[in-house]
């Protein structure tokens, strides 16, 4: 349930000589009266003939001339649709669930909330915790467990139209691209640990997680608290969907102990796997020791994967049993401390985002108008038209007063006339 497995040239027209002959008229000559007459009107014709030729040479030049003139208007007429639709190409589609995204908003997919931790998957857990560390602006889209990535994973991202999918992948391709890499201060050999620290920690310790998980279905429900009918945006009762969670889960219970045998973690017995699990536990507790971080007093990528495994033991609900859970409050009490580091260092709205089940508590949101704010502007709405009323009142109780006064006056002198 929790882990990764549970986008045309114009043809030109020459011009035709063969126009020109058969638009010439036919010349007919009349034979000279005698032969006397015949040298001397032969000058006569060959300069008719000469300007003949002239005239209709001109007249093909102008023939000529016009469908050239012509032709460049035509070329130009068919190349203005062409270079109208090579200026407008059509719209990139992209092949995202999100296509109103905004430029530069990384769009995060992955588990619900719960009331007890962010993700009930570690690998979702660690893509948002890394994301809070370095800065980036992110929001997580609100699927209700609807979609897959292309492989088929949770958690994946989507950004500037572009699918990224895995854990690792998403913060190897983001470090790339944004210059946000944790590991920047560390040494050759400290890298190489993390390395293999991060490796023990994703392809072993957290199998033996799902190893508990896929065994007590009931428990994973019960330990965190799951809402199905929020998680999943349904309408029906939690009764009704507890029921087919264990149906669905139970059938899945088979492909899971395949999957965990072909692990390796599988073909072992409880103990021998709470053993294994324990034995991790130890390695991580004496590498961090008495330091605030792995490797100093600065977080690094290995902090973030530890954080998000060690959080699903850490806050499982105390009414469950868990050995391993028990075993690192007991005997590793400086991974506790490591936990709870992180979290006040990501997550200082952790307890608005499980009380609210928010998963973009850490984005603003304008803020409602109170009731007393409503009140208060009413009551001066109120204030102000009193106020208005009273000056009328005054105005005409002085139009009164100053009525009686010339009403006094004028009787006055009436009776001095008198």
């Amino acid at each position: 349930m929790a882990s990764e497995v549970a986008q045309i040239p114009a043809e030109e027209t020459p011009a035709v000589a063969s126009a020109e002959k058969s638009e010439e008229p036919e010349k007919s000559v009349a034979p000279p009266a005698d032969s006397s007459a015949a040298p001397a009107a032969a000058p006569a014709v060959e300069k008719a003939e000469d300007a003949d030729g002239e005239k209709k040479d001109g007249e093909a030049g102008k023939q000529d001339k016009q469908p050239d003139s012509e032709e460049p208007k035509k070329d130009e007429a068919v190349a203005a649709p062409v270079a109208a639709k090579s200026e407008a190409p059509p719209a990139q589609k992209f092949n995202v669930h999100k296509t109103n995204f905004e430029k530069d908003i990384i769009y995060l997919y992955q588990f619900s909330r719960t009331p007890l931790l962010p993700s009930l998957s570690p690998y979702c857990l660690k893509v948002e915790t890394w994301l809070r560390l370095v800065g980036l602006k992110y929001e997580n889209v609100d699927h209700k467990m609807r979609f897959r990535s292309k492989k088929g994973q949770l958690p994946f991202i989507e950004l500037n139209g572009e699918e990224i999918a895995d854990s690792a992948i998403i913060i190897k391709e983001l470090s790339s691209k944004y210059e946000k890499n944790l590991d920047s201060g560390l040494t050759a050999e400290q890298r190489n640990v993390s390395y293999a620290t991060i490796a023990m920690l994703e392809n072993h310790l957290i199998w033996i997680i799902f190893y508990w998980r896929a065994k007590y279905p009931d428990n994973v429900l019960k330990g965190y608290k799951v809402n199905l009918q929020h998680a999943l945006g349904l309408r029906l009762p939690n009764s009704i969907l507890n029921f087919f969670f264990k149906i669905t889960f139970g059938r899945k219970w088979f492909q899971g102990t395949k999957k965990l045998k072909a692990h390796g973690i599988g073909v072992h017995s409880a103990e021998e796997i709470e053993e294994f699990g324990k034995n991790d536990l130890k390695v991580l507790s004496e590498m961090l020791d008495c330091k605030p971080f792995f490797f100093g007093d600065e977080p690094t990528t290995l902090d973030v994967v530890a954080f998000a495994v060690l959080s699903q033991l850490h806050y499982l609900s105390k009414d469950i049993a868990y050995p391993l859970r028990d075993y690192m409050t007991e005997k590793c009490p400086n991974l506790i401390g490591h936990v709870s580091r992180m979290k006040d260092k990501c997550f200082p709205d952790w307890d608005e985002i499980c009380t609210k089940l928010d998963l973009n508590a850490h984005i603003p949101k304008p803020e409602p108008e109170t009731k007393e704010g409503k009140e208060g502007g009413e009551q001066e709405k109120s204030n102000e038209q009193e106020g208005t009323e009273g000056d009328k009142i005054e105005k005409e109780l002085e139009k009164d007063k100053s009525n009686e006064k010339e009403s006094t006056e004028e009787n006055k002198e009436k009776e001095e006339t008198k």
